[in-house]
């Protein structure tokens, strides 16, 4: 009996830059010329490639002039999961109090009738459970 792996899905190009950009990408490269046992040259490089998002999550520091202050960098500093559906990353509070605005998918929080509105007054009553 041989095992092969199996692939269930087919990643295209915007699915691989999707997780390079979510996961993100750093290398480390330390490059040396020594002659005779002595260093003549030394090269240290660190290249990342990641989305501003995944950069602040790992600590990554920004290039110098980088504003913080725009929607974007707003936008991307609220915490995201992905869709449990579609895979596509929205706010935890909309997935949760919503649902995705992609495909539809709703949480059962969401589903949930509200007991109790934001006021303190009841809005909606749950029928008791009764035996029958």
């Amino acid at each position: 009996m041989v095992l092969q792996a199996e692939r269930d899905n087919v990643g295209t190009l915007a699915d691989v830059i999707d997780r390079l950009l979510d996961k993100g990408l750093v290398i480390n490269a330390d490059i040396t010329v020594t002659v005779v046992g002595v260093e003549l040259l030394g090269i240290k490089i660190r290249a990342a490639l990641a989305s501003f998002e995944t950069a602040a999550r790992y600590g990554l520091e920004f290039p110098s002039g980088t504003t913080l202050e725009t929607s974007a960098w707003r936008e991307s500093v609220v915490e995201k999961e992905a869709c449990p559906e579609c895979r596509k990353r929205v706010s935890v509070a909309e997935l949760m109090d919503q649902g995705c605005p992609w495909c539809g998918w709703v949480s059962a929080k969401a589903k949930m009738p509200s007991i109790i509105s934001g006021n303190g007054h009841q809005r909606e009553e749950i029928p008791p459970i009764t035996a029958k």
